[in-house]
């Protein structure tokens, strides 16, 4: 029998942030398609649209109007999933015996939304790293500003970009949700990273970088202060990490060089991206940072998640269901060859001039 070869043969991963495990099937990525095919988002948009309700100047919902801004913007979501008058209160019956089978309780929190830059026609990828700092700056107030609220215990920033993601409205922007509890996701990471500091007192992602820049294979990018990389674990096809090269617990405790570094980063990661397939890349991309409980949280080590769906091209994307929703999340090749696929793109944009 021939020997187990990771890059041929099926195997587990385990996701060391979360303690999962995904399952990796290096062969299905032969298999023919003739299943869904997307449109791709059109290259060319206007600067300025006046049926945007993000652009300058423009009428958002009910009575609200945005200013004439000129670097970046944020407001309170006009539709927001949380917010803070709700009351407080559990949905548990108190008189069928039946209190742990049927559990609800009220949650109270803070909807946001950023808007990266006034124009309408670019992307992270498309911004010159100095557009992109500000966005740095402004995650880092927000967070630093809602997570100060007695209320708010956990602030999650994140960007749905492109219509394959459910993105509703293509002008550059992400959002901000707050709230009082601490998410399935984060909690987990939570759980873990303490595990792993009490028991060698550094942070669970000192560790794993340190073995990862190592290693190099599943590298992407890096600069001074952040790596960018395919994790052992990934589950998209091109899922990446963004990991702060010093431990520190949020983006608010980045230098001013550092948040450079990320900002040139972000830039130059959003850029292979769209370099991959000619196309202006959808994900979701979030920071995952401490909570704002009040607790102090030395196991925390600030780094981003990116989980672009695009699969073969960028018409064909990875669908989730089946056994990904009854079993175990499926990758059809394995981690090492995405990231030999990224790094080896241009840090040039496809339409730069």
């Amino acid at each position: 029998m021939a020997s187990f070869d990771p890059s041929e043969h099926p195997h587990r991963r385990r996701n060391a942030l979360t303690g999962e495990w995904v399952l990796v099937s290096p062969h299905r990525a032969d298999r023919p398609w003739q299943g869904q095919t997307e449109d791709p988002p059109p290259d060319e948009r206007p600067m300025y649209d006046p049926d945007c309700y993000l652009c300058p100047g423009n009428d958002r919902a009910g009575d609200a109007t945005n200013p004439e801004y000129t670097d970046t913007f944020v407001f309170t979501n006009d539709f927001s999933a949380l917010t803070l008058d709700t009351p407080e209160g559990t949905g548990r019956p108190d008189d069928d015996g039946a209190d742990d089978l049927f559990q609800a309780e009220s949650e109270r929190g803070i909807c946001r939304v950023i808007c990266y830059t006034p124009r309408h026609d670019v992307t992270l990828a498309e911004m010159p790293a100095a557009d992109v700092r500000p966005v740095v700056d402004l995650w880092s107030e927000e967070y630093d500003s809602l997570g100060a609220h007695e209320h708010i215990h956990h602030v999650q920033i994140f960007e749905n970009k492109g219509q394959m993601m459910g993105c509703s409205n293509p002008h550059p922007h992400g959002q901000i949700w707050a709230q009082e509890s601490i998410p399935n996701e984060p909690r987990k990471e939570t759980a873990r990273q303490a595990e792993h500091y009490d028991r060698h007192g550094r942070t669970l992602l000192t560790d794993y970088l340190d073995a990862e820049l190592e290693k190099g294979v599943r590298v992407v990018c890096k600069n001074d202060a952040f790596v960018a990389l395919v994790p052992f674990w990934a589950v998209w096809p091109y899922e990446t990490l963004v990991v702060s090269r010093r431990p520190v617990p949020s983006v608010s405790a980045l230098t001013d060089a550092e948040r450079d570094d990320l900002a040139r980063l972000l830039q130059r990661l959003t850029t292979k991206y769209d370099n991959l397939f000619n196309t202006s890349f959808p994900y979701s991309a979030g920071l995952h940072q401490a909570p704002t409980d009040g607790q102090e949280h030395p196991e925390w080590h600030f780094h981003m998640h990116f989980y672009p769906p695009l699969l073969r091209s960028a018409t064909v994307k990875k669908f989730m269901v089946g056994y990904e929703m009854l079993g175990t999340p499926q990758r059809d090749f394995p981690p090492e060859t995405s990231a030999e696929r990224l790094r080896a793109l241009s840090d040039t944009h496809y339409r730069a001039d």
